[in-house]
């Protein structure tokens, strides 16, 4: 019984010997440990190296890793520092600070001038214009203006009785006689009238003649009633603004514009 045991272990033994050696082959392809450990060294292609060149192939590995991280750690810094920025940022951002350049009719007009008014006209602009609540941005300004009713030929003021009356005498000599010595308080006193007329060309005509006849000191004045009239100035208003000012002064007379400073 004991041999039976002892043959028994020799022979599981040895049997586990060569199955671990490979001596009964492998389930997929039936080859043995030698065959297969020489297929895969390939001995034929295999190269013995020394120490020193083994030291340099590692060195030349490490340097190759260490450039392949810079690298990569490099395009990963650019590209987190650049940032896209939509082409239209620009144009946003200069609409958003100045909401008239996005808005050309919302751009303000330096000065603009409308005008002339007189006395009653300009109380109903005033009326009109006090909707608009413009404040500073209106002013009006007044002025002397004479209304023209006719056209005075005369030799200006000599300036006392006697000077006027030797220019008289002058004229009497020059053939001249239709004239008359202007008396009175006013700025043409001792001034010498040649003559009144309704129109300017009547006046013209009758210079003309004195000419003719020598005398080179006769003047045209213009004659009538001294009157004051307005016209009002809009600063920095926006073209909308503008229009609905225009629109008030037609409703109310004749009128001009004109740009001013």
């Amino acid at each position: 019984m004991l041999r039976f045991a002892f043959w028994t272990l020799l022979v599981l033994n040895g049997a586990v010997y060569a199955y671990s050696h490979g001596y009964f082959g492998t389930a997929s392809g039936g080859e043995h440990e030698p065959e297969r450990l020489k297929r895969q060294f390939n001995t034929a292609k295999m190269t013995m190296l020394t120490n020193a060149q083994a030291d340099a192939m590692a060195r030349q590995a490490s340097a190759s890793a260490a450039s392949a991280s810079g690298a990569s750690t490099t395009e990963t810094a650019g590209a987190a520092a650049v940032v896209p920025v939509p082409a239209t940022a620009p144009a946003a951002a200069a609409a958003g600070a100045n909401p008239a350049a996005a808005d050309p009719a919302a751009a303000a007009i330096a000065c603009t001038e409308i005008g002339t008014f007189d006395a009653s006209e300009a109380r109903r602009f005033d009326t009109r214009l006090a909707a608009l609540e413009l404040g500073d941005k209106q002013s009006r300004q007044a002025q002397q203006e004479q209304d023209v009713s006719s056209f005075l030929v005369n030799i200006p003021p000599q300036g006392s009785k006697e000077a006027a009356d030797r220019k008289a005498d002058e004229l009497r000599n020059l053939g001249v006689t239709d004239f008359y010595v202007l008396q009175g308080d006013s700025p043409l006193k001792y001034a010498l009238s040649l003559g009144v007329f309704k129109t300017e060309s009547g006046a013209q005509a009758r210079l003309a003649q004195l000419n003719k006849q020598g005398v080179r000191t006769a003047r045209i004045t213009p004659r009538g009633p001294q009157t004051t009239v307005y016209t009002y100035r809009f600063r920095d208003v926006t073209e909308p603004v503008r229009a609905r000012i225009v629109a008030l002064a037609g409703a109310i007379g004749t009128f001009e514009t004109h740009s001013c400073r």
